[in-house]
């Protein structure tokens, strides 16, 4: 992630993981389910990823540095780097910004314009997660806004091996009507 004011790129490990479960504990407040119920917002995957990038950087303290955003257009380039969008009549109204690595979905960051718009992308991913094989569904760093969901968070003990056995195995992502493969990732 980019720091401070130069934007230097640094790499950071988190002392525990953040995952959300992509079982039947995952649970969705019910004034969001309404929303998501209600159609309100169209799901598409990679359609607008350089928009998407955009969003998640574009705030006053951003970690995403016009270096980084290069970095994972790179990754969208190959087939890594993901975005999952929320449309409606007005335009893009939000998303996420994911890696995808065998059957772990790693969520980076997220964006809204419009109210609800990125809730209903985590709800309708994890969702698509679930259904498609992925394993593991990373957040990262546990906060109170994930807590609502059901998000857990591991030490190195208990994550490492879930990761090794999630990045091994091929999962499928269908959003909309676009889908995709991820393909196990073995470290070379």
């Amino acid at each position: 992630m980019a720091d401070g004011a130069a934007g230097d790129l640094g790499l950071y490990r988190s002392r525990r993981r953040a995952w959300l479960p992509l079982d039947d504990t995952f649970h969705v407040p019910r004034s969001l389910a309404r929303v998501v119920r209600s159609g309100r917002f169209e799901l598409r995957l990679n359609t607008a990823f350089d928009a998407v990038v955009a969003g998640c950087a574009d705030r006053p303290d951003t970690w995403i540095s016009p270096e980084l955003a290069d970095l994972y257009g790179a990754l969208h380039a190959v087939g890594r780097a993901h975005s999952v969008e929320a449309w409606d009549d007005q335009g893009l109204a939000g998303g996420q910004l994911g890696v995808s690595l065998g059957a772990c979905w790693i969520g980076e960051s997220m964006f809204h314009r419009r109210s609800h718009a990125s809730n209903v992308v985590l709800v309708e991913l994890q969702r698509a997660l679930n259904t498609g094989g992925y394993q593991l569904y990373d957040v990262q760093i546990i906060n109170p806004h994930l807590q609502r969901f059901g998000a857990g968070s591991s030490d190195d003990a208990a994550w490492m091996p879930r990761l090794r056995r999630a990045v091994a195995q091929p999962a499928l992502l269908r959003i909309g009507a676009t889908s995709l493969v991820s393909e196990p990732w073995v470290a070379g």
